[in-house]
C-alpha cells in the first residue's frame, strides 16, 4: 500500500460564535472592487456589468488575535478590512433565494496585500498571485451564524491601525450585494461547504509596518485583531 511521503498541516477551522462548532475553510474567493471609493483610491473605475475574483490559498488563512511576521518581499503592505460570507450548502447557478440560504454565516476578514507586488503585476497584465496570496494574509474572526445576525444598508465595516482609524464605511456602498455575489459565482463553481467569499473593502486601505496592531469590525459581528511582528 502506498504511503505519503509527509503529513499536511490541519485545515484552519473557523470557530462558530456560540457553539462547540468550527467550520473547516476549503477555498477562499475574493470578489475585487466591490466598492466605488477604494476602486477610485486605487485608480480604478469599477466594473459594473459582472463582479471579478482573485483567490487565496486556504494554507494562508489564520485566525483572527495572532502575531504573525511582516511578509517578504514587500514595502508596502496593506490591510483590506472586509466582510467574510460563508458557503453552508451545496450551490450552483443559485438564484437569489437559494444563494441567501446557501450562506452559512458571516465573519470580519482581513484581506491583507502586498500592494506594490499587486501593481507592478496588474501593470504587466500578469497575475495578482505574489500580491494577494501572502502567507498569513487571510485573517478571520469567529462566524456568526446567518440566523443570528441581521445584515442592513446602514451596517458599519471599520478599521484602525493602533487605534487611529483607516476605514469607516457601511455595507450600503457595496457594488454587488451578497445574494448576488453567490449568484454570480455559482456559475463558475459548485459553491459547497467550506467556501468563504471575501466581499471587498471599503476606501482608506493603507500600509502597515511591523509593530502595528490593526483592530477592525463590522457591527453585530465579532471585532478582528492582527498584530504585525518584524520579518523573519
Amino acid at each position: 500500500m502506498a504511503k505519503s511521503l509527509f503529513s499536511l498541516p490541519d485545515v484552519v477551522q473557523i470557530p462558530v460564535v456560540g457553539e462547540a462548532n468550527t467550520y473547516p475553510v476549503e477555498r477562499i474567493f475574493c470578489v475585487g472592487r466591490n466598492y466605488a471609493a477604494h476602486a477610485a483610491e486605487m485608480g480604478n473605475e469599477v466594473d459594473r456589468e459582472a463582479p471579478f475574483y482573485f483567490t487565496k490559498s486556504p494554507r494562508n488563512a489564520i485566525l483572527t488575535g495572532q502575531t504573525v511576521p511582516y511578509p517578504p518581499g514587500t514595502e508596502n503592505y496593506h490591510h483590506e478590512m472586509e466582510l467574510a460570507l460563508a458557503i453552508g450548502r451545496p450551490v450552483f447557478q443559485a438564484t437569489s433565494q437559494q444563494a441567501w440560504d446557501a450562506v452559512f454565516g458571516y465573519c470580519c476578514a482581513l484581506d491583507m496585500t502586498r500592494r506594490d507586488l499587486q501593481i507592478r503585476e496588474r501593470n504587466k497584465q500578469r497575475p495578482w498571485d505574489l500580491g494577494k496570496d501572502v502567507e498569513n494574509g487571510a485573517v478571520f474572526a469567529p462566524l456568526t451564524r446567518a440566523a443570528d445576525w441581521a445584515l442592513t444598508d446602514d451596517t458599519r465595516i471599520h478599521l484602525s491601525v493602533n487605534g487611529e482609524v483607516r476605514q469607516d464605511a457601511t455595507l450600503s456602498e457595496l457594488i454587488w450585494k451578497i445574494d448576488e455575489i453567490v449568484m454570480h459565482l455559482s456559475r463558475f463553481y459548485h459553491l459547497r461547504p467550506g467556501d468563504l467569499i471575501l466581499t471587498g473593502t471599503p476606501a482608506g486601505v493603507g500600509p502597515v509596518v511591523a509593530g502595528d496592531v490593526l483592530t477592525g469590525g463590522i457591527d453585530g459581528l465579532d471585532p478582528i485583531r492582527l498584530t504585525l511582528g518584524p520579518a523573519e
